[in-house]
């Protein structure tokens, strides 16, 4: 018997292994913190009890849900269980808005579905010294509050779900701080299966940037998911050698959200935005 069903928090680290046997790399602690951001919008096609296809629509705020980890078993490719599981989470997120990272092989499929580009990301990889002037701190439990609103107004939506339970550090995962004039710079650094990863990042001035980078990877290399309007960013990354690795297309179903990201801004992961 067929049947789709929300994913368990085990049967989440499954389809992150068919994800890294992919390349897709993901983080070696992201599926607790994804799995809480929306239990019910990791699902999972089962054929005769085995696992066969899995998606999630994670549904950030009442407006906005995110695409990610579209993916079948390798022996269950082309037999229509992503459409199902596809249909599934677009049901899931009723009437929001959705979101999602493509990579170009997938760009027209999801056009024909009705997704709308937004723009590219890339993916830079490269290493930044740790020589900034800029003071970065360890963030703590009082900074969250002053991040979750500084995220929100970055993101144009409040997903106070993910991104809570994401900045908080754990043994793969830590946030940085530089306090500006009139907010907090921040980044999150996070162990992945191959490389360390930056995202988010967000920081008005070049100095935060720097000494955000620099300080979290200590010289080691490190690949950041830039949007390409992140224009600053991406000059700062470039004049220090990072060189693009990969991008997708970040694109939508409904209209976007209205962000207003500092200068210096990076997404936190491909999967949930």
């Amino acid at each position: 018997m067929d049947q789709i069903e929300a994913m368990t928090l085990q049967e989440l680290e499954m389809v992150l292994d068919w994800a890294a046997a992919e390349g897709w790399n993901p983080g070696l602690g992201d599926a607790e913190v994804f799995h809480a951001a929306d239990p019910e919008g990791f699902l999972i096609k089962k054929v005769q009890g085995q696992p066969v296809a899995a998606i999630s629509v994670v549904n950030h705020s009442p407006d906005f849900a995110f695409l990610g980890l579209y993916i079948a078993a390798p022996d269950f490719r082309g037999q229509g269980h992503g459409w199902d599981v596809w249909q599934a989470g677009l049901a899931h997120a009723g009437n929001r808005t959705v979101g999602l990272d493509g990579v170009p092989a997938q760009q027209s499929n999801y056009a024909r579905s009705g997704f709308a580009p937004a723009g590219r990301t890339i993916r830079f990889l490269g290493h930044l010294k740790s020589e900034a002037t800029a003071r970065v701190r360890e963030s703590s439990e009082n900074d969250l509050p002053a991040l979750l609103r500084q995220d929100a107004t970055t993101h144009g939506i409040a997903r106070t779900n993910f991104i809570g339970p994401w900045l908080r550090g754990t043994t793969s995962r830590r946030t940085a701080i530089v306090d500006e004039v009139d907010q907090l710079a921040y980044a999150t650094i996070r162990q992945c299966r191959e490389e360390l990863k930056i995202g988010p990042l967000a920081a008005e001035t070049e100095e935060a940037a720097r000494a955000l980078i620099g300080q979290l990877s200590n010289g080691a290399d490190v690949l950041v998911d830039v949007p390409e309007s992140s224009i600053d960013l991406i000059a700062l990354l470039e004049r220090e050698g990072f060189k693009p690795v990969f991008e997708t297309a970040r694109m939508h179903l409904g209209r976007p959200p209205v962000a207003a990201p500092p200068r210096h801004h990076a997404v936190a992961t491909l999967e949930l935005g």
